[in-house]
């Protein structure tokens, strides 16, 4: 199922993590919602209008390219799924419906299901009518649907990023390689509680050297790490132990992809709430201590993702946690936009960061202690939201 190569997500404010999509693609609008056409060619996303009132939001796709096309509306933080529509083809039209808050959104075409998609802003203004309906259990299912939706988006851009990665490395264009493995790697990082679910793909794509047990067989990302950034002469790989490594993460990552796409594939709101401390958890454990990219140290990028991850999923349960526990979500918000700056100063995911060995003993003290400071009270998240 093709889905969208999103930007990176801005820093975890309010106002970006307060959009929760109540509906998703609503079969019949009503004949009073005024709709918003949208053209989706070639080369362009023309939304008929930047801004719309809250409450129920019509969207007319049109596909006048040659190409089947999609069209979505994301939070703004470029990564959240509120809702979308999936294969116009060319010269089809069909609606997409939405229940939306006031905010800031992106609105993307997607023009033959490939490429980073043509994105641009969409506000959505106050109209004083309540949007939220239904109970916390429709809620919180809600919640895991729109979560879902981000996983699986994360998880097709990784394959078509792996696969990037992959056909340098395989070809010998190992400086191309190493330029490409820890943008790759983002997406694994960000849905890693996801991926780690599945016991036995985990171990076959992201072992560690470190982790193996007596006699284990190494395949995956860091065995392939190692041999681009050796530590010493005399690692070098044959072209078909490359192309059998290559392969075998491949061939994982497909599966991972087929798992998460199932029908029955399904997340919970206690799952999305768990995982975002696992999440931090994870920076905490390997990506603050140098331990995770120990040949490429790329870490920062691991960083930023599992920071990433862990902010979109309490962006989904943000507003069922602001009715229980509005001080925690205050907190959280301030945390995360703390995080976030600290990060941004060693650099960013677009333009990449500073090596985890070019970072002082008192730099690497201040993440750990801002990791920290997040941690505590997300691990408040899950019983604020769901119990």
């Amino acid at each position: 199922m093709p889905r969208p190569a999103l930007a990176r997500p801005l820093a975890a404010s309010g106002a970006v993590l307060a959009a929760l999509a109540l509906s998703a693609c609503v079969p019949n609008a009503s004949a009073d919602d005024e709709t918003i056409a949208v053209d989706s060619s070639a080369d362009a996303c023309d939304v008929a209008t930047t801004e719309a009132p809250s409450g129920t939001v019509v969207f007319d796709v049109t596909n006048s390219g040659d190409d089947v096309t999609e069209f979505y509306l994301l939070a703004s933080d470029g990564l959240r799924i509120i809702s979308e529509v999936e294969n116009v083809g060319p010269g089809i039209t069909r609606q997409l419906v939405v229940q939306v808050p006031a905010g800031d959104y992106i609105t993307a075409c997607k023009p033959g299901m490939t490429g980073d998609g043509i994105q641009a802003a969409f506000t959505v203004t106050d109209s004083g009518d309540d949007v939220f309906s239904g109970d916390n259990a429709e809620r919180l299912a809600a919640a895991g649907e729109q979560y879902l939706l981000y996983v699986r988006d994360q998880i097709q851009t990784l394959e078509d990023k792996t696969a990037a990665f992959l056909a340098a490395y395989t070809a010998g264009d190992d400086d191309e390689a190493r330029a490409l493995y820890a943008d790759a790697r983002v997406h694994w990082e960000r849905i890693e509680p996801v991926a780690e679910s599945f016991g036995d793909l985990d171990p076959m794509m992201d072992a560690r050297e470190a982790d193996l047990a007596e006699g284990e067989e190494w395949t995956g990302w860091h065995r392939i790490e190692k041999n681009l950034w050796p530590p010493a002469e005399g690692y070098d790989l044959t072209d078909a132990e490359r192309q059998e490594l290559a392969d075998k993460l491949a061939a994982d990552t497909a599966e991972l992809a087929a798992r998460v796409n199932a029908e029955d594939f399904a997340i919970d709101a206690f799952q999305v709430g768990n995982g975002a401390k696992e999440l931090l958890d994870e920076v905490a454990a390997g990506k603050i201590t140098g331990e995770e990219e120990i040949w490429s140290h790329t870490d920062l990028w691991d960083f930023q993702a599992n920071v990433d991850g862990a902010a979109v999923a309490f962006g989904v349960l943000r507003d069922v946690t602001l009715e229980s526990d509005p001080d925690l979500v205050e907190e959280l918000d301030s945390r995360f936009a703390e995080l976030n700056e600290l990060l941004a100063q060693y650099g960013s995911i677009e333009e990449g960061f500073v090596l985890y060995t070019d970072l002082t003993e008192d730099q690497i003290v201040e993440l750990a202690r801002a990791v920290d400071a997040l941690g505590e009270p997300l691990s408040r998240l899950t019983a604020a939201a769901v119990l």
